[in-house]
């Protein structure tokens, strides 16, 4: 998964790996490492070893700010204009539940707009939202679900693709971890929690100029 995909490349990046290898070796973009270890400073040995294996590390650097400084000038232009058209769509009142659930329940980093829940109700009304109000095209979702070992896998990953009407296409390898939890918590959760992402461009930032305008009213 993309977080744990993260934590590699900033492990590797500290450990003075050069971003085109560190790429390679996850198979991700080039862009998403360079995005996921943009505060890592290399030390003065580090950038030298780079040097010295043929890699322009200024100039690598160089770019590598200026592309950063220009992808958050887009981002902080959708996250303001998601911001004035909030005034808007607040008359809504879908939007303003999705939002309003989002904002409680919502991913706030990452760069991906996501969701996570085991309560079905929340699952449906967010891919609503999603569908109805945010206009989201269908490829664009996934699905990811957490559950316990001894969980009867096939029944929960029905069970969430009748729930939030996606095909188990566009589901991860559900996740069932061997859990010490008690049984009574097991119990609580007998169909885990399934986890929605949207991979639409630009949609989280939308998202949280939304969630901020909300947060800005109740403030």
């Amino acid at each position: 998964m993309k977080n744990e995909e993260r934590k590699k490349a900033i492990e590797l990046r500290t450990g003075g790996l050069a971003m085109g290898e560190i790429a390679k070796k996850l198979s991700v973009s080039k862009s998403s490492i360079s995005y996921w270890v943009r505060d890592i400073k290399l030390t003065q040995k580090q950038l030298n070893s780079l040097n010295s294996k043929g890699y322009s590390v200024e100039a690598i650097e160089k770019r590598r700010i200026s592309r950063l400084a220009h992808t958050k000038s887009k981002h902080d232009e959708v996250f303001n204009q998601a911001y004035k058209e909030a005034v808007t769509l607040i008359k809504n009142p879908a939007w303003c539940i999705g939002v309003a659930l989002y904002w409680g329940e919502g991913g706030k980093t990452q760069g991906t707009a996501r969701i996570a829940n085991s309560d079905p109700a929340v699952i449906k009304t967010m891919m609503a939202f999603f569908r109805t109000v945010c206009k989201i095209p269908e490829d664009k979702f996934r699905a990811h679900i957490h559950t316990f070992a001894h969980s009867d896998k096939v029944k929960i990953e029905k069970y969430w693709s009748d729930v939030s009407q996606l095909p188990l296409t566009q589901f991860y390898k559900t996740y069932q971890k061997q859990s010490s939890a008690s049984l009574n918590k097991r119990n609580t959760l007998p169909l885990g929690t399934v986890q929605i992402y949207v991979h639409e461009k630009d949609f989280f930032y939308r998202m949280m100029g939304w969630v901020e305008y909300l947060k800005k009213i109740y403030d």
